[in-house]
């Protein structure tokens, strides 16, 4: 395995023989002294033209660690008007391809002939397919809309050298596996790769055949950690009973209202709601940010949250990937993560990089407890908050919201969406919707009781009332089993 005795404490200026000089004037320039760990051991390798796979914990500092070798790929191969694209980065997300380019621009902002271009969805095709067709050397794109561009004559790639994937393992998650192929085959073979990601699965090690050298490096920065998580991150959990979440929020929003924090919720209707309810009611400030919303306004929320200094921002999982928000000082994980790599996505939003600190707080019902164990398993180790369960009576506010048409179809909508997020969940014995009371998650949406939601278990309607009783006879009987054992 590459990069086991590194030092820490590598400087950048330790790259001047390998980087020209423009670019080292950059690093210094963006106040960078010291290299991360992920940064000291990618960096001599991919500036040496080496395929890369790594894996490390996010926030440690991978987005420099791709950039820097970019950029003097580009150098080295002294491009043309005629050369076209020479680097491609594919990142999963709008937001992070936004943010990846953002720092680009920082890094070439000395070179004065790279050009580059922002190739995403939600934005004018027209335009981004006008830019390519001038051969802009670096491209940062979201998978579906590069190789909607690679389907036309105007985008030549026929000279890339270089490709990196980025979050490569949710890039299969947001279904673009199919997309990811074709732009892989479509590429010259003789060009350096170089991927990254938080955690690798069948599917990564997959694209890591398919896309890379046989003879790439393979760099783990976390292999010998006993966390999954980084050190200077405080995380732990609170058992709420159903029908009290909100006001569990309610006090986590008063308890943090001098902070930056983010709430992760498992629906964007579930987000929509709890925004709408907790800032016409409660008068707290928060912002939201969800897939359903158009790339202007995204765009426009992150930028807010970037730039505030206490906020909170509700958000579905979208938001949980890569995005380096500064001082991020809680992560509150409202609905709990389908797994143990979304969990440490979301609350690597936080204690991001050298000497940084954070909080991460997971809220789950007490039929959720398992999760902890299941935690444990893969290295997270979280305290459980006891002093944490004495909220204000939020029932006025909520009855009261309930009295609008509006907000009260919202609150309906959410709790479909709460219950179709546990649905498709693979924890079926953490995560049982078959024998969740109904009307006590109804509650916690500030509903009397629950609306008609047909779920969907794969048997017909009427065989529905059968397996639920089936559920909660199974989870009796495990109970007593338990005890008996004890």
């Amino acid at each position: 395995m590459e990069g086991q005795e590194r030092d820490p404490k590598l400087k950048f200026k330790s790259l001047k023989e390998k980087c020209s000089p423009p670019s080292m004037k950059a690093i210094k320039n963006m106040g960078f002294k010291y290299m991360t760990e992920i940064q000291s051991a990618v960096l001599p390798r991919a500036l040496d033209g080496d395929d890369i796979v790594a894996t490390a914990k996010t926030g440690s500092g991978k987005t420099l660690a791709f950039l820097i070798p970019v950029v003097e790929t580009v150098v080295k191969s002294e491009p043309n008007e005629s050369t076209g694209t020479l680097c491609i980065i594919i990142s999963p997300t709008r937001e992070l391809a936004i943010q990846t380019y953002t720092v680009l621009q920082d890094i070439i902002s000395f070179h004065g002939c790279i050009t580059s271009s922002l190739v995403i969805g939600g934005e004018n095709k027209k335009k981004q397919s006008m830019e390519l067709s001038k051969g802009v050397h670096i491209v940062v794109a979201t998978p579906g809309r590069l190789f909607d561009h690679m389907r036309t004559k105007e985008f030549d790639y026929r000279n890339v050298n270089c490709l990196v994937l980025d979050e490569a393992d949710k890039i299969f998650q947001y279904g673009f596996e199919e997309d990811l192929k074709q732009i892989v085959n479509r590429l010259p073979k003789n060009r350096q790769t170089m991927l990254f990601s938080a955690t690798l699965s069948e599917r990564t090690e997959a694209l890591i055949k398919s896309a890379m050298k046989d003879d790439f490096r393979e760099i783990n920065t976390s292999e010998d950690n006993i966390k999954a998580t980084v050190d200077g991150l405080k995380q732990g959990y609170m058992v709420c009973e159903t029908e009290y979440r909100m006001w569990w929020l309610h006090k986590m929003l008063k308890k943090t209202q001098n902070q930056k924090v983010m709430v992760f919720f498992s629906s964007c209707k579930s987000v929509v709601f709890h925004y709408e309810f907790f800032t016409r009611h409660c008068n707290a400030s928060v912002l939201c940010i969800h897939g359903k919303m158009s790339q202007i306004d995204r765009s426009a929320t992150m930028r807010n949250f970037y730039n505030a200094e206490k906020i909170a921002l509700f958000c579905t999982d979208l938001a949980a990937r890569g995005l380096d928000i500064p001082a991020v000082d809680w992560i509150v994980q409202f609905d709990p993560p389908s797994d143990t790599n979304e969990y440490i996505h979301r609350v690597g939003r936080t204690a991001r990089g050298l000497g940084t600190v954070g909080n991460a707080v997971l809220l789950l019902r007490s039929e959720e407890n398992g999760f902890i164990d299941h935690l444990k398993e893969a290295k997270i180790y979280l305290d459980k908050y006891e002093s944490w369960d004495k909220y204000h009576n939020l029932q006025p506010k909520l009855e009261a919201a309930m009295q609008d048409p509006e907000l009260r179809k919202m609150a309906e909508e959410a709790f479909e969406g709460y219950i179709r997020a546990l649905e498709v969940r693979k924890l079926k014995h953490i995560f049982n919707v078959i024998s969740m009371d109904m009307n006590k998650v109804a509650k916690s949406f500030g509903l009397e009781k629950a609306p008609e939601v047909d779920i969907h278990t794969g048997f017909s309607k009427k065989h529905r009332p059968r397996k639920r009783i089936a559920a909660i006879l199974a989870a009796k009987t495990e109970d007593s089993n338990k005890r008996i054992k004890s």
